[in-house]
């Protein structure tokens, strides 16, 4: 197929490289030239706009950062509605609210294309190894036509229902993972203060009831993962931002269902603890410095590394 793909960040870029490892052909568009010429580089064809990008192709993707950006670019004079013929199905693969997601939905539905919300877990590494779990929400039909590009890039292709469920999986999701993430940092920091070895006690939790995929993959002590961020300075992976905007949007909906969130509102308040320190971009299993002797305010001593900048894992 061809296909316009829109969003080259961390994960955005990984997708489409598997993409194009699939035998499809890309018209990529970033505002980012080094990320555009990556993919050029490896066989994509560059695009002025999303429009451009948009144009004579059977697919479009975005990977965008939120939801101001897929409505600006689906809806601007350059946008990809400006562009896409009628019939072309529209993937959307942001963490965005489910409401936006329906707004983005009915602009699609008006110009004649399927749309669907397809976010994504499994983080940058499942991006590369094109792993990833596909959350989708959409029609039946939208679902059957947009699963054969998913499975060039993702392993797990799940239906989740109408238009925005994709994205309500995805942040009761990252709820889940932002709220294990403290809670191993909390007791991964406590095991440092009564003086066990942190590589015995991360062990020990990865054997037993404590085990989760923040304990095990992705563990937030230095030392104990050896592929995990905290083994790079929590460069490289899904920034402590991108975590406090996810459960911004979960917060955000429980409101909005008149739902309780208790850890998911304390978790917030953790992260929106290390970004005020100038943590942002380091990847959110950063969140165990609130915890360790080093202290908050050390938090922001690395705040030059780069997390995540397209999207969860």
């Amino acid at each position: 197929m061809k296909i316009g793909f829109i969003g080259l960040g961390n994960m955005g870029a990984p997708m489409a490289l598997n993409l194009l490892k699939a035998g499809h052909a890309l018209n990529v568009f970033d505002l980012s030239e080094a990320a555009v010429r990556a993919l050029v580089e490896a066989g994509a064809q560059a695009a002025g706009s999303p429009k451009a990008a948009a144009s004579d192709v059977e697919c479009v993707i975005t990977m965008l950062p939120a939801a101001a950006h897929v409505r600006s670019v689906l809806s601007a004079d350059d946008g990809v509605l400006a562009g896409i013929a009628r019939g072309v199905p529209i993937i959307d693969s942001s963490t965005i609210d489910p409401v936006s997601v329906k707004a983005c939905a009915e602009l699609a539905a008006q110009h004649g294309n399927p749309f669907v919300d397809a976010p994504v877990s499994g983080g940058t590494g499942g991006a590369a190894a094109g792993t990833l779990t596909f959350m989708v929400g959409g029609s039946a039909s939208a679902y059957e036509q947009v699963k054969p590009v998913l499975l060039a890039m993702g392993k797990n292709i799940v239906h989740c229902g109408d238009t925005g469920t994709g994205q309500v999986a995805k942040i009761c999701n990252n709820l889940v993972l932002g709220i294990s993430m403290a809670g191993v940092a909390e007791a991964m920091a406590l095991g440092e203060a009564l003086g066990i070895d942190t590589k015995v006690l991360g062990g020990i939790i990865n054997t037993s009831t404590g085990r989760c995929w923040s304990s095990d993959t992705y563990n937030p002590m230095p030392g104990v993962i050896d592929t995990a961020p905290a083994a790079r300075g929590y460069s490289g992976g899904f920034g402590t931002d991108l975590m406090l905007k996810d459960l911004g949007l979960a917060t955000d909906a429980a409101r909005g269902a008149r739902q309780p969130v208790y850890l998911g509102a304390l978790a917030q308040q953790l992260y929106q603890t290390m970004s005020t320190n100038g943590a942002g971009r380091l990847d959110f299993s950063a969140v165990i410095k609130l915890y360790r002797r080093e202290g908050a305010a050390d938090a922001a001593s690395d705040k030059g590394d780069k997390g995540d900048k397209g999207g969860a894992r």
